[in-house]
């Protein structure tokens, strides 16, 4: 997360820039900007606030579903940007984002946190 918050100051800033969805009433610029801040600071938690390293999950978790229109629009509008350049590159990118959601769920209890409540 820290190594991608760099990459939202510096050499990825126009790459991040075209996944913002038009509709996003903000300019681009700055939901870069503030999304990278997130990054940095959900990426330092998951360091040092270990104790919370649930909350700090689902955060997580819920940080990458925000995004992931992001992710729609770069497929829907056929936006190069990281790479991704065709749109199959684009169409799978698109499949890996509810893994890492899970992946990052799964790896730090949520998952048997929220399956846990559903039992009670």
């Amino acid at each position: 997360m820290i190594t991608a918050a760099f990459g939202h100051f510096t050499f990825q800033r126009q790459d991040f820039q075209a996944q913002v969805p038009d509709w996003v009433p903000l300019d681009k610029d700055l939901v870069v900007i503030l999304s990278g801040i997130v990054e940095i600071a959900l990426g330092l938690s998951m360091f040092f606030l270990t104790k919370y390293k649930l909350q700090v999950g689902i955060a997580l978790a819920a940080f990458y579903v925000l995004v992931f229109p992001g992710n729609i629009a770069q497929y829907l509008n056929g936006i190069s940007a990281f790479g991704l350049d065709t749109d199959q590159a684009r169409l799978i990118r698109l499949f890996f984002q509810p893994v890492l959601i899970f992946l990052t769920l799964w790896s730090t209890g949520g998952i048997g946190y929220f399956f846990d409540k559903k039992l009670n």
